[in-house]
């Protein structure tokens, strides 16, 4: 199946554990060679031209990627440096990005004091800073309370109504893709079994009421799990104890 995502849209990825969402997004970042098909963002071809790939999109992995013994402004300041913003524009970028993410006031303080919401939204905006036109989120809210994974939602509609971003998500949350998803795609055995707009899929699976859990069933529901073992669940539980 082919899958085009269009410019501007929050587009969310789900499925159980070992569909290949995470694997997916870490293709499209050019972090791993893609297994078969083809794919281009903003008209790159992720192999052929992976450098041209990396400078128009920004990644927020699973695992933190802040480093907790700098300060938030330390961080973006890193990051900054790593994606090439101009040096006259860095002060400007930083702090229009922590004023965004509703940081300015913590710029100073150690990340590692850093609740699990400010450290995503940190994250967030470390990976926005060159004004990429793609976004790419893997579980963005993983073990954060509703409090903050309610905040982290808002900042993500922020971005796009702001910036005009296109931003790709994975989830395991239902509602979280229903909020904030203008379409999804269901994947499950390493392909997309659905794709459409949630409210369009609720009302192709004939059932009255459905909701998108009711839609991740028909479509995913009899993938058995391939992934979730010991190392899995550590590797989970370890992201979320130090998110919360």
């Amino acid at each position: 199946m082919t899958v085009s995502v269009e410019a501007g849209e929050v587009f969310g990825l789900l499925g159980p554990n070992g569909a290949g969402k995470s694997t997916l997004i870490k293709m499209l970042t050019t972090i791993l060679p893609p297994t078969s098909g083809s794919a281009t963002i903003k008209g790159y071809d992720i192999v052929r031209q992976a450098g041209e790939v990396r400078r128009v999109i920004g990644y927020v992995p699973q695992l933190l990627s802040a480093d907790g013994t700098l300060t938030g402004y330390e961080n973006l300041l890193v990051y900054a440096e790593l994606y090439d913003v101009p040096r006259n524009e860095l002060k400007t970028r930083i702090s229009e990005a922590l004023d965004f993410m509703g940081l300015s006031g913590a710029a100073d303080r150690m990340v590692r004091e850093y609740s699990g919401g400010m450290i995503r939204r940190l994250e967030i905006g470390q990976s926005t800073l060159h004004r990429p036109s793609v976004l790419f989120l893997d579980e963005p809210t993983i073990g954060l309370d509703p409090i903050a994974r309610s905040a982290v939602w808002e900042h993500i509609k922020d971005l796009r109504s702001r910036y005009g971003m296109t931003i790709v998500l994975t989830t395991h949350l239902m509602d979280e893709a229903d909020s904030l998803s203008d379409r999804v795609a269901i994947m499950t055995l390493g392909k997309v079994a659905a794709v459409g707009k949630p409210a369009d899929l609720k009302a192709s699976i004939g059932k009255e009421g459905a909701t998108l859990d009711d839609v991740f069933v028909h479509y995913a529901g009899g993938q058995p799990e391939t992934e979730g073992g010991y190392r899995e669940a550590a590797r989970t539980r370890r992201v979320a104890r130090r998110l919360g």
